[in-house]
């Protein structure tokens, strides 16, 4: 059958997105791929499609039981055969799926890496006819990614292992230059097709704020979107036990996921929410890669993450169907200190060097200084994120919250004079340096310890903002810095240093604009981007809960938000223009088509019987 043919038929889709068909027929002509594409760009079927038009079997490694459990389960829904092989298998259903593997019945077999050199994955592994070898989150594979794993190293000599080798792909979301380099040497890609689609999700709205009570905003957010799902990710599993408790006391369902909860505990609120019983998963990071579910509305970061890598890619668990979504990050300094600690106190991995892991530390306090400035900045936030990962775009895109907000301007000169006295001050009494809370605290007269320890209250500028909130003298410090009027240097315990463009400031001479958005009220999401689907599109997102339910699947396997946002703007009357929805493939069309179509006609018939009254 034809490719585009079978992608309609298994996947629902008339044409393929930007990058997926150069890497098919890369793939089916035998080349070695790399592709870098966004989170609900279409990898999957960059390596899915040709694993149905390629002879023998596609092995998939894959990095969570989860991920695998998702993407066999969909695949299996669209009707092509697939399985995986973990820890979570019986031994009845390994044999099973070991036997049915042998005999040829799977098209795709799913696989972690550690176990790709086990004795007993590599005497089937010579016995099947593999094709391709798909490595999804290559990323992984690098130590300069934000999910390093040792495992993915061994891939190259499983490949070694095998008596021909197979075409490998290589996928993953979210890569710099450098990551990307090292997937294609680490995994010894021969001459790979690469492609990078693009960063950018037009669909998510980004924004940060600054709430006093980040308790209370979130409350207020999700009071507002009764009918969506969403994540809330938090630095500690401490935060995730009060949030989620606190949430669930409101009367708002929300699961809780770290790494400290029972292994079967996690499993279950995972389910509860892909299947929309807790419609709020509030999480480490430790539920990372291992989500699939594309009907997330929202994902809220209650505490700035470590690296702009790690946010992109979590924030990306949104919109996965094409639907609006937004990204919300809620900022405040404490969360950098969070972070520091976390990253110098984080556990070493034995399989590098005291040299290596030092850099790495260095390089993840570098990553902490870019995620540091992507919440403080008043400039554009997707241009911030897309230029990160080394992309071109506008200055602004009008979609996020600094472009909706409005920038305004305000004469801070006398201000900045201020501020960039008490920092020279400070350096001429401590050549070390000073770090930005002391000069804070100096500045605002604060009686704490350590300002008279360090003997800043004997200074002429001690005290000279203390009317100004100190949330305020931060936010000017940071627009210095941005500006370059000052600069910080030394990872550990940063000081402030005056940059050559202060002087102009400091004689008078230049005169310094800060240039700030307008205050948003808490919670609130600019008009255009709260999802309203309509009372058709709810009717059929019911159907599709109860058809989830019987089946004992999550609903998105049955139709995406979007699928069902197109059929409710489409409203097909017969299975040929059923065919037409979005997503809508001839397998799912087969199962669930007259179901919907029913559901449709009863819709009509209502709707006339109510005009007619």
């Amino acid at each position: 059958m034809e490719k585009i043919s079978l992608l309609k038929t298994f996947f629902g889709h008339d044409g393929f997105r930007t990058g997926q068909e150069a890497m098919v027929d890369a793939i089916l002509s035998g080349r070695d791929v790399l592709g870098v594409m966004p989170t609900g760009a279409g990898k999957s079927v960059c390596y899915q499609l040709p694993a149905l038009m390629l002879p023998g079997i596609t092995l998939v490694v894959s990095p969570l039981i989860s991920l695998m459990k998702d993407q066999v389960g969909s695949l299996l829904q669209s009707g092509v055969p697939a399985a995986y092989i973990n820890s979570s298998l019986s031994q009845e259903e390994y044999f099973d799926v070991v036997d049915r593997a042998r005999h040829g019945t799977y098209k795709l077999l799913y696989v972690a890496p550690e176990r790709l050199l086990t004795d007993g994955f590599l005497n089937l592994a010579k016995d099947m006819r593999i094709s391709l070898l798909a490595v999804d989150e290559a990323h992984c594979v690098s130590q300069w990614g934000q999910d390093f794993r040792p495992s993915y190293l061994q891939i190259p000599e499983f490949i070694r292992q095998l008596d021909k080798r197979p075409v490998l792909g290589a996928f993953t979301a979210t890569a710099t230059r450098q990551v990307k380099e090292d997937i294609a040497r680490l995994l010894l890609l021969e001459d790979p097709l690469q492609i990078t689609t693009g960063f950018d999700r037009p669909n998510l709205f980004f924004r940060v704020e600054k709430p006093k009570n980040k308790s209370a905003w979130l409350l207020s957010f999700l009071e507002e979107r009764p009918g969506e799902s969403g994540i809330v990710y938090c630095s500690t599993r401490k935060l995730v036990e009060a949030v989620s408790q606190q949430l669930n006391m409101r009367g708002i369902p929300a699961a809780r996921y770290h790494a400290g909860l029972p292994d079967d505990e996690r499993i279950r609120n995972q389910e509860d929410f892909v299947n929309d019983t807790a419609r709020v998963m509030v999480a480490t990071n430790a539920f990372g890669m291992g989500i699939d579910k594309s009907n997330v509305s929202f994902v809220v970061h209650y505490n700035m993450p470590k690296d702009i890598e790690s946010y992109y890619q979590e924030a990306g668990r949104a919109g996965r169907d094409g639907a609006g979504a937004q990204c919300v990050l809620l900022f405040a300094p404490g969360d950098v200190t969070t972070a520091k600690f976390l990253i110098l106190n984080s556990q070493d991995n034995e399989s590098l060097t005291e040299e290596e892991q030092e850099l790495i530390r260095r390089r993840d306090l570098q990553r902490l200084g870019q995620m540091t400035a992507y919440c403080r900045t008043h400039l554009c936030l997707r241009a911030h994120l897309m230029r990160y990962f080394g992309e071109e775009c506008p200055s602004e895109c009008g979609n996020c919250g600094s472009c909706t907000s409005g920038l305004e301007s305000r004469d801070i000169t006398v201000e900045a004079q201020k501020i960039l006295s008490a920092v020279a001050r400070a350096e001429r009494k401590y050549r070390r340096g000073v770090g930005v809370n002391s000069i804070i605290l100096m500045l605002s007269g604060s009686r704490e310890r350590r300002v008279s320890q360090l003997g800043l209250d004997k200074l002429p500028t001690y005290g000279i903002m203390k009317d100004v909130d100190r949330r305020l003298i931060r936010d000017y410090m940071d627009f210095l810095i941005q500006e370059d009027y000052l600069r910080t240097e030394g990872d550990e315990y940063p000081v402030v240093r005056l940059t050559g463009s202060a002087k102009g400031v400091l004689s008078g001479g230049e005169q310094v604009m800060y240039f700030y958005r307008k205050e948003k009220e808490a919670g609130k999401a600019p008009a255009a981007s709260i999802q309203t689907g309509g009372p058709l599109f709810e009717e059929l997102r019911a159907l599709r809960r109860q058809l989830a339910q019987e089946a004992k699947i999550p609903p998105y396997m049955i139709f995406s938000n979007a699928a069902l946002e197109d059929m409710a703007r489409r409203r097909p009357r017969s299975m040929g223009e059923f065919l037409k929805v979005s997503g809508v493939g001839e397998v799912k069309a087969e199962k669930y088509g007259g179901t919907f179509l029913r559901k449709l006609r009863e819709w009509e018939e209502k709707e006339q019987e109510g005009q007619t009254a």
